[in-house]
C-alpha cells in the first residue's frame, strides 16, 4: 500500500510530521501512521518487545491494566470465554482474570503464535497496548470483529492523540514499534466501518460492543 494511503481506511493521507521519521495523517479517519520504510523488521521488533520488563506478579503492572480487567470482571462471568490478543511476554490480563477463575486464552504473533485460536470466537477480547503496533490496522480490526461473538466486547488500551498535544514532544511516538495512532474520529470510523454496535472512550480505555 502506498505510504500516502491510510493503512486503516485506505483514504488519502497528508504529511503530518517529518523529522527523523515521517508520519502521515488520514483525511478521512484522522489516523496517524508512520511510513512503512521506518518499520522495524520482524527480528528487531521482537527484540524490542523482549526488553519489556512485564512481571505478571507486579502490583503496579496489574494496576496499569485494571481498566480492562475491572471492566471484564464487571461485564462477564466465569463461564464466558475470552482472548488476550497481543498478550506479549507478560500476559498480566490473563493472570488477573485466571486468578478469578475466568477462562481466557493468549494469542500473540511473536510470543503465543497459536493460530488455531483465530478459528474460534470469544465473548470478550482484551487488547492492551497493542493497536498502536498494527502495521495493517484494517486487517486486524476485521479479524477482531470476526473473533467476537454477538453481544461481545472488545477492550482496548492505548494512548490516543488529540490536537492539543505537541506531537514533537509526545512520548508515545518514541517507541519504534508504535506505528499507528488514533484520534476520537478514528475510533468513530472503526465503530462504523467494522460494524460495531457501540463504543465508549474513557481516558485510555476504549470499548467496542458487537
Amino acid at each position: 500500500m502506498n505510504s500516502k494511503e491510510c493503512t486503516l481506511c485506505g483514504s488519502k493521507a497528508d504529511l503530518f510530521y517529518s523529522k527523523s521519521k515521517i508520519y502521515n495523517i488520514c483525511r478521512n479517519c484522522k489516523g496517524i501512521h508512520l511510513e512503512s520504510k521506518f518499520y522495524l523488521n520482524h527480528t528487531n521488533e521482537k527484540l524490542r518487545y523482549e526488553t519489556h520488563n512485564n512481571d505478571v506478579e507486579d502490583p503496579n503492572y496489574q494496576n496499569f491494566v485494571s481498566p480492562i480487567t475491572s471492566s471484564i470482571l464487571k461485564d462477564f462471568h466465569t463461564h464466558h470465554i475470552g482472548l488476550d490478543f497481543g498478550a506479549g511476554t507478560g500476559p498480566v490480563i490473563s493472570k488477573v482474570l485466571q486468578d478469578n477463575n475466568y477462562q481466557i486464552h493468549q494469542y500473540d504473533p511473536f510470543f503465543h503464535p497459536n493460530d488455531e485460536l483465530l478459528n474460534n470466537s470469544y465473548d470478550y477480547i482484551a487488547c492492551c497496548e497493542v493497536i498502536e503496533h498494527f502495521h495493517n490496522p484494517n486487517k486486524e480490526f476485521q479479524l477482531l470483529h470476526k473473533l467476537l461473538n454477538d453481544n461481545g466486547k472488545l477492550y482496548i488500551m492505548t494512548d490516543m492523540y488529540s490536537p492539543d498535544l505537541n506531537f514533537d514532544k509526545w512520548y508515545y511516538k518514541n517507541d519504534p514499534t508504535h506505528v499507528f495512532f488514533y484520534q476520537t474520529q478514528t475510533i468513530e470510523h472503526i465503530a462504523k466501518s467494522f460494524n460495531f454496535s457501540d463504543f465508549t472512550i474513557d481516558n485510555r480505555l476504549i470499548v467496542f460492543s458487537k
